[in-house]
């Protein structure tokens, strides 16, 4: 499959500014390196490219065998490695699912942006439908200035807009923390410990995108990154919102964790008094047995038996004795 297949879009900018006109990766790149483009770079974004045509994307542009292989497996952990010129910085990206809060299903998405860096180019590889840079390419169109630092300022809007998604996740998986806390302890709630669990493993999920990326981070705010100090400076504002994001994700695994111990609580404490109750029901039931069985054996000898009242009597005793049991089981919040 030709690699165009892969190619979302490709641009050259020189001075801040994009190139008019469509170009082909080895057309682009030569353009760059020639007198035209002196001081540009290229943009080349791809989009889930198998091993053939990301080999050709690896031919133009000199990239690692290795680096390749990462490139089209869609599931690297969040990393910063330098293969020669060239960075490759792995992120996580996430998405939020809408979702009914008393149903299993699936909460936050996960895919993968990958993003080689060298002098005069920059390739972005993304797996997953949700994580799509198109918005970031115009913003950053339309920012002459910001264009102006190179390929490095490309590095850091796509890092800036990935860990901004972050927070918008970590916002909304917020919400349903808070709705799951309130509906625990709401009387008759719907809420299974199964919804739970769920988001539970939803969490873990976001955990692992989002936590290891802050050493990543750390790294290129270093001057041993190559990054220019402008750049660097971009980078540890992202860092920083990186590490809000990354501390309300360990709250909300311990909210979680909290929530679970709560829940088997109450539905230990509701199997007690769904017990209680059963224990008083049988032991109503128990006392008039009880004389019931006594009257009916077939003795001779038995008391009150030749007596007129003593029909009633046994009756009375019978509605006393389950009436009496009744206020004191109430009493004891048995019913």
């Amino acid at each position: 499959m030709p690699v165009a297949r892969a190619v979302v879009d490709c641009g050259i900018y020189c001075d801040g500014e994009r190139l008019p006109g469509r170009f082909g990766l080895a057309e682009a790149l030569a353009r760059v390196r020639g007198e035209e483009g002196a001081g540009g770079f290229v943009w080349l974004g791809l989009h889930e490219p198998d091993i053939h045509q990301m080999g050709e994307v690896a031919e133009v542009f000199g990239l690692h065998r290795l680096a390749v292989e990462d490139a089209v497996a869609g599931n690297q952990r969040p990393k910063l490695e330098r293969y020669d010129d060239t960075l490759m910085f792995v992120l996580r990206t996430v998405a939020y699912v809408e979702h009914d809060m008393h149903s299993v299903s699936e909460i936050v998405l996960t895919g993968q942006i990958l993003i080689f860096l060298g002098a005069d180019f920059v390739v972005a590889v993304r797996h997953g439908e949700h994580s799509g840079l198109r918005a970031v390419r115009a913003e950053l169109e339309a920012d002459t200035e910001r264009l102006r630092l190179g390929p490095g300022a490309v590095l850091h809007a796509v890092a800036d807009h990935v860990v901004d998604t972050y927070l918008d996740v970590v916002q909304e998986i917020e919400t349903d923390v808070e709705e799951m806390e309130q509906e625990v302890f709401t009387p008759n709630s719907r809420l299974t410990i199964e919804s739970i669990y769920q988001l539970k493993r939803e969490i873990v999920e976001l955990r692992r995108s989002v936590i290891p990326l802050g050493l990543p981070l750390q790294l290129l705010t270093r001057p041993e990154s190559g990054l220019s100090k402008e750049v660097r400076r971009y980078l540890r504002d992202v860092t920083d919102h990186h590490t809000s994001a990354a501390e309300r994700v360990h709250d909300f695994d311990d909210a979680l964790s909290a929530l679970i111990s709560a829940t088997l609580a109450r539905i230990a404490v509701r199997q007690n008094t769904d017990m209680r109750k059963i224990s008083a029901l049988v032991a109503l039931a128990a006392v008039p047995t009880m004389i019931a069985g006594i009257y009916g054996m077939n003795f001779e000898h038995m008391p009150e038996l030749k007596q007129v009242w003593g029909y009633p009597t046994v009756l009375a005793v019978m509605v006393l004795t389950c009436t009496g049991l009744v206020v004191l089981f109430r009493r004891n919040g048995w019913l």
